[in-house]
């Protein structure tokens, strides 16, 4: 009976183990119409849209090669937060799940210095540029 208790254990944690994906090891970022939001997919990076921006915002999986424009993949779920300027507070904006929003929805909602703040509902992307400015 112990050995096949011992069996069943370690059946479980060995189907655990390999049916685990690896958190955050798909890089996306954040694109206004076409175009990436960050200016540089470094750690170094800003993301600043000002307060007049027109254009859909998405999130999405990026192909950077060195010397050509990123290449956006399909759009990934998100959510979006406002952190204001001031207190820092951060607020979700809505319940709900975007694959794309017209930033100036989101904007009429915000003020200079506040930050939109992007949150993908997958543990596998990697989004390091989450926080856009508003200038």
């Amino acid at each position: 009976m112990k050995r096949l208790l011992f069996a069943f254990i370690g059946l479980f944690y060995a189907i655990g183990t390999f049916a685990q994906k690896e958190d955050f090891n798909n890089c996306a970022a954040a694109f206004l119409d076409q175009k990436m939001i960050v200016d540089d997919y470094s750690p170094e990076g800003k993301c600043v849209v000002s307060s007049g921006a027109h254009g859909t915002l998405t999130v999405r999986p990026v192909t950077i090669n060195a010397g050509e424009a990123p290449v956006p993949g399909e759009k990934i779920k998100f959510k979006v937060a406002l952190r204001g300027s001031g207190d820092r507070a951060l607020m979700l904006l809505s319940e709900k799940t975007y694959n794309e929003v017209d930033i100036q929805d989101i904007l009429k909602q915000c003020q200079k210095g506040d930050r939109i703040v992007l949150l993908t509902l997958e543990r596998e992307w990697a989004l390091p540029h989450h926080e856009i400015l508003i200038e």
